[in-house]
């Protein structure tokens, strides 16, 4: 039955919001990372955004991102993240292949949560930056 199916967690994958190093108008990245001793394979990653700025409800597009592979203690870049957003949530759906195992996982920056009193070094990336595991 559904309950004798043995379905991994995933802990050692997580997805991160950084700040860019280079001087301009003020943007943050999206990255994935994998922080396991195995390579991730067909990586899909789904993105919106959602929630209220000003009272007013702010639905962002849905983002679709493929990755053939991303090899163990490596980082992929998702998505360049406005600020502006950073208000509203910011989901990442993540579906990859581990061994002969699919799996997936919900990652949510509720609304506030981004911020620079958040910053943290990330594993890997060796950079400042908000994470969810």
């Amino acid at each position: 039955m559904k309950e004798d199916i043995a379905t991994p967690e995933v802990t050692d994958v997580s997805v991160a919001v950084v700040p860019r190093q280079d001087a301009g108008e003020e943007l943050w990245d999206i990255y994935l990372i994998n922080e396991g001793n195995e390579a991730l394979e067909n990586v899909l990653i789904t993105s919106q955004g959602y929630g209220s700025i000003d009272g007013v409800d702010k639905t962002t597009t849905v983002l679709r991102h493929f990755h053939q592979t991303l090899p163990p203690g490596e980082a992929a870049k998702i998505e360049p993240i406005q600020p502006a957003l950073f208000g509203i949530n910011n989901e990442y759906w993540v579906s990859f292949n581990r061994g002969e195992h699919m799996l997936d996982k919900r990652y949510l920056f509720k609304a506030g949560t981004i911020s620079e009193d958040a910053l943290r070094t990330l594993p890997v990336l060796d950079r400042p930056g908000v994470s969810m595991s």
